[in-house]
């Protein structure tokens, strides 16, 4: 299944946040969205998901999502959201629970996504127990469980000191790598964008509009050494964003 973002425009009162917005998130892609604050990056990522509707424009689903998705659209926040009582395949199950599933499917759904975040050993421990860095794997581990066709990531990795932060990029690079999946990933870190992003949306200050959109053709498996390309692409990026970065903290300064 794709997204398609049709001439999405809108405003909050008085307030322009996004004008003419059109994109297109196709199957298999990790598409990276970046931009000064307040350039309506998190906006965006809530009319994908359909919390919120667009003042003009519309986002479409083309196509359907695969046979075995129980949930279309899925999301990854900054935090984690975990319930502190439930162990870690409990906080899994939760999102498995509404659906007509039989205790044996739920486990072997529960014992893949373990298996698939390598968070096997850790099936019976409370959140209290975890990292920061383990949390959020079973926030993924939970968002992978319901197979949905697109992931909407909210800056998923922000409240992660830098090695949790590269540690799981890893993670998430490995299992895009042994399966593909579909991701919209809101982030305002450039070597995230970098990192994990097939193509990084660069949106500019409020009202966002698609300034440009950058493909990285280097596999993602192949991205974790010193590559040239790869630090071209960032020095491109904060190139584009510099200026734009400073007016926009200035007019939240105003504010």
């Amino acid at each position: 299944m794709d997204l398609l973002i049709d001439n999405v425009s809108h405003t909050y009162g008085s307030v322009e946040v996004l004008r003419d917005i059109s994109l297109e998130i196709p199957q298999g892609q990790i598409v990276c969205l970046i931009g000064p604050s307040g350039c309506g990056k998190s906006t965006l990522l809530r009319f994908l998901g359909g919390l919120e509707v667009p003042s003009r424009g519309a986002v479409l689903q083309v196509g359907t999502p695969a046979g075995d998705s129980l949930n279309p659209l899925t999301y990854v926040f900054q935090h984690f959201a975990l319930l502190p009582w439930r162990t870690v395949e409990g906080n899994i199950r939760l999102v498995l629970e509404d659906h007509r599933l039989g205790n044996a499917e739920m486990d072997q759904i529960v014992t893949d996504v373990l298996a698939r975040t390598r968070l096997s050993d850790f099936r019976t421990a409370l959140p209290k127990q975890l990292s920061g860095g383990m949390k959020q794997r079973v926030a993924i581990a939970r968002a992978l469980a319901v197979r949905p066709a697109v992931m909407l990531m909210d800056e998923p990795l922000s409240a992660l000191d830098s090695q949790t932060r590269e540690l799981l990029m890893d993670d998430l690079v490995s299992l895009w790598t042994r399966q593909p999946f579909t991701a919209v990933y809101v982030t305002h870190n450039l070597a995230e964008a970098v990192r994990l992003g097939h193509r990084i949306v660069v949106l500019s200050r409020r009202p966002g509009r698609i300034r440009e959109i950058v493909e990285i053709d280097v596999p993602l498996d192949q991205r974790a050494l010193a590559n040239p390309e790869l630090e071209a692409r960032q020095k491109q990026l904060w190139e584009l964003m510099r200026e734009e970065a400073a007016a926009a903290d200035q007019e939240l300064l105003d504010v």
